[in-house]
């Protein structure tokens, strides 16, 4: 009897397990849903800022609201799908671009940033709701904030400087004027992100359906 009730325990454990690393077509939807979004935000026409010329758009709302609704490892994915897209050569990218040249140009260092910016913000964003109950929207746009400052920035800078022939400080001039529109658009993520998560309180990964269902077998 104890054997058997072992067994049943282990393969309980078993399946809470497989649960937690394999993904089942809803998110691979989500996923592709997002990439989808993402491309969508970036032919909304940007508005082309200092000497060179790089605009500010959307992309980075749909960046950051991928990681803080989907989670790190999906949030990371579909970033990364949007990326294989445009540089296959679909214009996806800010202006109808796309393709392997974009990455010699000054906003290289931006798109590659991409995906670590949803990864930090959805690991972030894990952390927040999970613990806290109140206060979600200021801690949410935090770990957008905290993605954009840590990721965004510093690489997009090594791209202006790669690409563009930019010294440190020149880049940085450049990258400053686009702090105040991330800020905006963080703001906007998060307050999007908890209204989907108030929707749909199991969306990130670690709170699947399917472990709760599985948790409850005796």
């Amino acid at each position: 009897m104890q054997s058997a009730e072992k067994s049943a325990a282990g393969r309980a454990g078993t399946g809470r397990g497989s649960t937690r690393t394999r993904w089942d077509a809803t998110d691979l939807s989500l996923v592709a849903v997002f990439a989808a979004l993402i491309a969508a935000l970036s032919i909304v026409p940007g508005i082309p800022v200092g000497p060179l010329g790089v605009p500010i758009t959307l992309q980075t709302l749909g960046v950051l609201l991928a990681g803080i609704v989907l989670g790190p490892a999906r949030g990371t994915a579909a970033v990364l799908l949007y990326l294989v897209i445009g540089l296959i050569g679909l214009p996806v990218f800010s202006g109808f671009s796309g393709g392997f040249g974009v990455l010699a140009g000054p906003t290289a260092g931006y798109l590659l940033a991409f995906p670590l910016a949803a990864c930090v913000a959805g690991f972030l964003a894990v952390g927040v709701l999970r613990r806290a109950t109140r206060f979600r929207v200021p801690l949410l746009f935090l770990a957008c904030l905290a993605a954009s400052l840590l990721t965004i920035h510093p690489l997009g800078i090594a791209g202006l400087m790669l690409n563009a022939g930019l010294p440190l400080r020149e880049a940085i001039l450049v990258d400053v004027v686009y702090l105040p529109g991330d800020v905006v658009k963080d703001v906007l993520a998060a307050v999007l992100a908890v209204s989907v998560h108030r929707a749909f309180p199991r969306l990130l990964a670690g709170g699947h359906p399917r472990q709760s269902a599985r948790s409850q077998v005796p």
